[in-house]
């Protein structure tokens, strides 16, 4: 179990419900295997029907794909009406809000449509999915007797903000404060927020969107490789999906859950130690790590 996980429950939870986004490759299915081992009922997210059987195949009967789109308002109604006849009243024991992507490059070069594509997907999607299922999980005229609970995705990147990951940054930095004001928010209901921040994941996120060519007409040609490189480095050490599964399940079962998780691997250099230093002095050792060079000032 990764350092700070919850302790598991070692219960079956037969009868449970939890609706995770983005269950097609990487956090996202791993989860919804985990949560299917645990005993859950895991209505899932996807965006084709290939995706669907792929994912139903694997998972068996406890498994209920949603062919959804994030950025359409009404396919995502459309998929909470589905799951909400399906529970009636029995309502969700749980949303895990997973869906996200990653577009790198250089700010100052990144065309504003995939800067919006991203808060369309990992902001805006989060919140239609959480305000659709806010009533699923006690927020109702008549509460539940034991809510349900929202766990939100972030990343290391809600916390620490690396180069030429500015707008992917912005929409984790957005989740993180948004998920603290909505805890705050459902106190009434007694519905938990919960952020979790992974940090490298052996995942397919990078191998989709890092394409180590795409800014070489720009001043960061060079540089941007060696953040590719970087990331990819990054990626192989870091921890398996599975090991994030197995902690989003056992989160959502612990009693008294954290505010925040943070399972990173080697935490210490890549998590606690960059969390204590200076912005400054965070400044010069990301200069260093990628290669950076001064550009010659002209007289």
């Amino acid at each position: 179990m990764p350092s700070g996980a919850a302790p598991s429950v070692g219960r079956m939870s037969s009868n449970k419900n939890v609706l995770i986004t983005g269950v097609s490759t990487g956090i996202g299915q791993a989860a919804a295997s985990a949560f299917v081992a645990r005993g859950y009922r895991v209505f899932g997210t996807v965006r084709s029907a290939h995706d669907a059987a792929r994912a139903t195949a694997s998972m068996g009967e406890r498994f209920h794909p949603l062919i959804v789109d994030l950025v359409d308002d009404e396919s995502v109604r459309k998929a909470v009406r589905t799951v909400e006849g399906v529970l009636g009243d029995r309502g969700l024991d749980g949303l895990v809000n997973n869906a996200g992507i990653a577009l790198p490059g250089p700010l100052a070069d990144q065309p504003l449509d995939q800067v919006r594509q991203m808060f369309e997907v990992n902001v805006f999607g989060l919140i239609k999915v959480t305000q659709a299922c806010l009533p699923l999980l006690g927020m109702r005229a008549a509460p539940r007797a034991v809510p349900g609970r929202v766990i939100n995705i972030s990343s290391g990147a809600g916390k620490l903000s690396v180069p030429f990951l500015a707008a992917y940054t912005a929409t984790k930095h957005a989740v993180e404060g948004m998920s603290h004001s909505l805890r705050r928010e459902l106190l009434p209901w007694n519905i938990p927020v919960i952020v979790v921040g992974p940090g490298n994941v052996r995942t397919p996120i990078w191998a989709k969107a890092a394409n180590e060519n795409a800014w070489d007409h720009t001043p960061f040609a060079d540089v941007y490789k060696n953040f590719v490189r970087f990331m990819f480095a990054g990626e192989k050490k870091g921890m398996a999906a599975a090991e994030i599964g197995g902690l989003l399940v056992d989160i959502m079962e612990t009693a008294n859950p954290r505010p925040r998780y943070a399972p990173v691997a080697q935490k210490l250099v890549n998590w606690t130690i960059p969390r204590l230093l200076s912005e400054k002095t965070l400044d010069r050792i990301m200069f260093k790590t990628l290669g950076m060079q001064a550009r010659a000032r002209q007289s």
